[in-house]
């Protein structure tokens, strides 16, 4: 078959594979595809952690089953070969006797890494790895970090005038709006893309935000807020208990409802603490969204990921400077709504893997 080919059926499986960014956490993003005869006759993806995987899906979507027996599965990683959640993919695969299975890229964690395969070729199965390998791997990025650094993936997220400013100088009122309506129903989609959202003291007290997604559809990630003192009033949103909030604390606290507090040794290194607690906590994925402060904290650790910077085409002179990354940072430019992005994407201790 032309490369070209296998390339098409495999961008298919990560198109599909990214519906699943919403609800496949903690597992890995996943789709697959299968062929017969040069059409497509099956699809599907990995949808929501503990129920089907994407070979499954792609397979029960099959009106003619006896067509798998000279069909080609193409799926974005390798099937799992132990029982997990879900019973073995490997092994309904060898079962429904698809002859050919063409693999973007391995699963990189011992439990699977390699037997998948190994399992297909024992059953005399033509087994082809690595088509868009990169890009394959790209997708489950956030699992890799999560299991190799033990941390969550960590985006950094955050809105500036056009010369570089977050927000005037203010002790209370409103924030300057520097998000359009419309590019605010993006800041919750990407809420609803991550397993937490955290903000730091000054943005919880000074904003009051919900930091809950309302502007898109999805869960709300679970909200996280550094209160050292225990200063911050309860009657903020933050404390509504309508989302599952982590507070990082220096002395222990009384439990409110759905409100967890989390002391932590703030003469030691904070950001490092927090992260391990939001690790044993499960959740895979952050988004910071502000202050200044906290993003520049993630920015000088090298703790982060991804940045998304929203420009907005307004002028404020003067206030609370937006973060800096190195100047030699590349970035790609993207236009929406009549905005521009930066996205920075600096290379990650686990793109080897």
């Amino acid at each position: 078959m032309e490369m070209e080919e296998e390339y098409k059926y495999m961008r298919r499986c990560i198109q599909l594979a990214q519906n699943g960014r919403c609800n496949a956490a903690p597992n890995p993003m996943v789709g697959a595809v299968i062929v017969c005869d040069g059409q497509i006759i099956g699809e599907g993806y990995h949808v929501r952690c503990g129920e089907a995987h994407a070979e499954v899906n792609a397979i029960r979507s099959v009106k003619t089953p006896s067509l798998l027996k000279r069909s080609t599965i193409y799926v974005s990683l390798e099937p799992c070969s132990h029982y997990g959640k879900t019973p073995p993919c490997a092994d309904l695969i060898i079962e429904k006797q698809i002859p050919r299975i063409v693999i973007g890229c391995l699963d990189p964690f011992s439990e699977v890494a390699g037997r998948g395969i190994q399992k297909l070729k024992d059953a005399e199965r033509e087994v082809i790895v690595g088509v868009l390998e990169e890009e394959c791997k790209q997708l489950i990025q956030r699992f890799v970090t999560f299991h190799t650094l033990h941390r969550p993936y960590i985006t950094l997220k955050w809105a500036e005038s056009t010369d570089g400013y977050l927000d005037i100088h203010r002790e209370g009122g409103c924030p300057v709006v520097l998000s359009s309506p419309l590019t605010s129903m993006l800041v919750h989609k990407k809420r609803a893309e991550h397993s937490a959202i955290m903000v730091g003291t000054r943005t919880a007290l000074l904003d009051n935000p919900g930091l809950t997604v309302r502007h898109w559809y999805g869960r709300s990630p679970a909200r996280v807020v550094i209160d050292r003192y225990s200063a911050l009033p309860p009657g903020l949103q933050l404390f509504d208990g309508s989302v599952p909030t982590l507070v990082f604390t220096e002395k222990p606290h009384e439990a409110v409802h759905n409100v967890e507090y989390i002391p932590i040794d703030y003469s030691q290194d904070t950001l490092q603490q927090m992260l391990h607690a939001l690790y044993e906590h499960g959740l895979q994925s952050l988004l910071v969204e502000g202050g200044s402060m906290l993003l520049q904290s993630f920015i000088d650790a090298g703790l982060w990921d991804e940045a998304f910077v929203e420009v907005a085409p307004v002028l404020l002179h003067s206030g609370v400077k937006a973060p800096q990354i190195n100047d030699k940072m590349p970035f790609d430019v993207s236009q929406a709504f009549g905005r521009d992005f930066r996205h920075y994407k600096p290379k990650n201790k686990t793109d080897s893997i």
